[in-house]
């Protein structure tokens, strides 16, 4: 347990995160409950992680079974439902000592604009993200979702995509079924991409070949080539 605790990045002083509601410590992330007001809806409230990257999470539970876990700030903001959401760090709030505190006005970015200059967010250290890419189940014919956060996931939906009768029950987990709706056309618009929440798959910001996404005991024909040529 000692071990655990030193190997812990002490990411903020006690004075940055007093008052803060929800803090929660991890070995390389704080998090902390948010939210977004829309004028229209109300508030939306999720849970923001703060890594020692700089990168942003929020977990949303606006509504219960929210699956929205991997949001960035933008994104969260677009789910609310505010208008022309573009201004995340005004309109994402942290409660502080009882009151809505804009993300700008609090410590909380200080990570985030060191590593991204307070420019537009990208994937981890500026590289190219693996946005959520959708399945469709050769029984129920919705599509699913498959995030592609690490090599697991990205290894998931790559076979997923290679099998012509891949279905619903074929997921490793139990988070979708035959039975389950499929999500909303402005939902799937969505797709996880770290600059914009509605890029519609640019080249700043896909990846088209990483040794997250490609794998070397894969057949398929776009692994073989990756293979290949990284190789020479």
């Amino acid at each position: 347990m000692a071990r655990d605790s030193a190997r812990s990045i002490v990411l903020f002083t006690d004075e940055e995160l007093n008052g803060i509601t929800g803090v929660k410590k991890g070995e390389d992330f704080v998090e902390v409950t948010c939210g977004c007001t829309s004028p229209r809806y109300g508030d939306a409230v999720g849970r923001l992680r703060v890594f020692a990257s700089g990168k942003l999470e929020v977990a949303c539970e606006c509504c219960p079974g929210c699956r929205e876990d991997k949001l960035t700030p933008s994104a969260f903001e677009k789910h609310a439902g505010r208008e022309n959401p573009r201004r995340w760090k005004y309109y994402v709030w942290v409660i502080v000592k009882g009151k809505k505190i804009p993300l700008l006005k609090t410590a909380l970015l200080k990570y985030h604009e060191k590593v991204y200059g307070g420019s537009s967010y990208r994937g981890n250290k500026g590289r190219p993200c693996h946005r959520d890419e959708f399945v469709r189940c050769s029984i129920c014919n919705k599509e699913r979702r498959f995030r592609r956060q690490t090599k697991v996931d990205c290894r998931t939906y790559h076979d997923a995509v290679l099998d012509a009768n891949w279905k619903c029950s074929d997921l490793p987990s139990d988070e979708y079924s035959c039975d389950d709706e499929e999500e909303r056309a402005s939902r799937r618009s969505i797709r996880g991409c770290s600059r914009t929440a509605l890029c519609k798959g640019c080249t700043l910001c896909v990846c088209f070949g990483c040794e997250i996404c490609r794998f070397p005991d894969c057949a398929c024909q776009t692994c073989i080539d990756f293979v290949n040529n990284s190789a020479n």
